[in-house]
C-alpha cells in the first residue's frame, strides 16, 4: 500500500454532556486542574496557575480565579456548558469590578454574536490594562480514540487598535517622557527578539518602564530584567515577591551551588533582610542602555539569561513547600 492510500482516521464532534454532565461539579473542576488551564493558558498566551475556585464576590461565585505568572495579575474564568448569556456578562462585569482582575476569559460551548460584539466593545473602551476573552469549548475524537478538548478564540483584545485609539486621543507614546520612551522602545525590540528566537520563556508586553517581568511558572516568583541608565548596566534576576518570599528563597539557597552550576555562572544570591522581594541576580556591566548600536548585544545577553533562569529554577520553583522551611534559631524573619 502505498503512502498516499493508508487509510486516516476522521474526526467526529463530541457532545461536552457526554464528559461534563455538570458544569459545577465537572466542567470547573476539570478546567482547574493543572494541565486543563496550561491549555487554556497555551490558547490565549498566558502561563496561569488557579489560586481559587467558587471565589465569593459580595454575594456572588465566581468559577476560577488565576495568577498571570509572569504579570503577578489576577485572570478570572466564568465558563458555561451552554451558549452565553445575559447573566453570566452580567456576572463577569461584577467580578472583573469585585476583584480588580486584569484579565477576564469567558468560556463557552457556543459565544453569542451580540455577546462577541459585547466582549469587543470592552475591550475597545476599557483601560488598556484589562483584557476580555470570548472562548468556545469543543471535545474531538478520532475513532474510538481518547477524547480531546480544543479551546477556540472567538473575541480577544487588540492590543494594535487600542494603541491606535489612544494615540488618536493623545494619550499613548506622545505623553511619554524622553527615557520612557526610550525604556519602551528597549523592551519593544527585545521583544522582538525573544519572538524570533521562539524560546522557552514567553515574551511579555513592552511598557515605559526600567523592568520587564516573565513568568517562571509559580504565582509570586518570576524573571525579571532591568536596565540601569545612570550607572550604565543592565541585569536579570529571578525575584521572589510573596508572603513565603523568606522560606521559599532558603529553600532554593540552601541548594546554591547546584543551582549556580546548573546556570553555568556564580549567581548573586540577595536575602535583603526587611524587604518582602529577594533576589537571585546577574548582571552586565558596562552596557548603556541609551546606545542603540549596543541593544542587539545587550538584547542577546538579556535573552540568553532569561532562558539559563527558566531552565534552571522552573521546576524547582514550582516544587516549593514553604512548610519544609525551618527558620534558624533566632527566629530571624524577612
Amino acid at each position: 500500500m502505498s503512502e498516499t492510500s493508508k487509510p486516516l482516521g476522521r474526526l467526529q464532534r463530541v457532545d461536552v454532556r457526554e464528559t461534563w454532565q455538570t458544569e459545577a461539579g465537572d466542567f470547573t473542576p476539570w478546567l482547574a486542574d493543572e494541565a486543563n488551564i496550561s491549555l487554556l493558558g497555551e490558547t490565549i498566551g498566558l502561563e496561569l496557575e488557579v489560586e481559587a475556585q467558587e471565589k465569593s464576590v459580595g454575594p456572588f461565585r465566581a468559577d476560577i480565579l488565576c495568577k498571570d505568572t509572569a504579570s503577578q495579575t489576577w485572570v478570572l474564568i466564568e465558563n458555561q456548558l451552554e451558549k452565553t448569556d445575559h447573566t453570566h456578562l452580567g456576572q463577569l462585569i461584577t467580578y472583573a469590578a469585585g476583584l480588580e482582575v486584569a484579565t477576564i476569559v469567558w468560556v463557552a460551548t457556543h459565544i453569542r454574536n451580540e455577546h462577541r460584539a459585547a466582549l469587543d466593545w470592552l475591550n475597545e473602551h476599557t483601560a488598556e490594562q484589562f483584557s476580555f476573552f470570548g472562548l468556545e469549548v469543543e471535545l474531538w475524537r478520532i475513532g474510538e480514540s481518547a477524547i480531546a478538548p480544543k479551546f477556540n478564540v472567538v473575541c480577544q483584545p487588540n492590543d494594535w487598535a487600542r494603541s491606535v485609539s489612544s494615540a488618536a486621543k493623545g494619550t499613548s507614546d506622545a505623553g511619554l517622557s524622553e527615557t520612557q520612551q526610550l525604556q519602551l522602545e528597549y523592551w519593544s525590540d527585545l521583544r522582538d527578539l525573544m519572538i524570533s528566537a521562539d524560546g522557552a520563556v514567553r515574551p511579555t508586553k513592552a511598557h515605559p518602564q526600567g523592568f520587564i517581568d516573565f513568568s517562571l511558572g509559580k504565582s509570586g516568583i518570576w524573571i525579571s530584567a532591568v536596565v540601569r541608565m545612570r550607572d550604565k548596566g543592565i541585569s536579570v534576576l529571578l525575584t521572589i515577591g510573596t508572603s513565603e518570599s523568606l522560606a521559599y528563597f532558603k529553600l532554593l539557597e540552601a541548594n546554591r551551588d547546584e543551582f549556580d552550576a546548573k546556570f553555568g555562572e556564580a549567581l548573586e544570591w540577595m536575602e535583603r533582610p526587611g524587604n518582602k522581594q529577594k533576589h537571585v541576580r546577574i548582571s552586565l556591566h558596562d552596557a548603556d542602555p541609551q546606545d542603540r548600536n549596543d541593544w542587539p548585544r545587550q538584547h542577546a545577553w538579556i535573552h540568553d539569561k532569561v532562558e539559563k533562569f527558566h531552565a534552571t529554577f522552573s521546576a524547582a520553583a514550582k516544587a516549593l513547600d514553604s512548610s519544609e522551611y525551618i527558620p534558624d534559631n533566632d527566629g530571624t524573619a524577612a
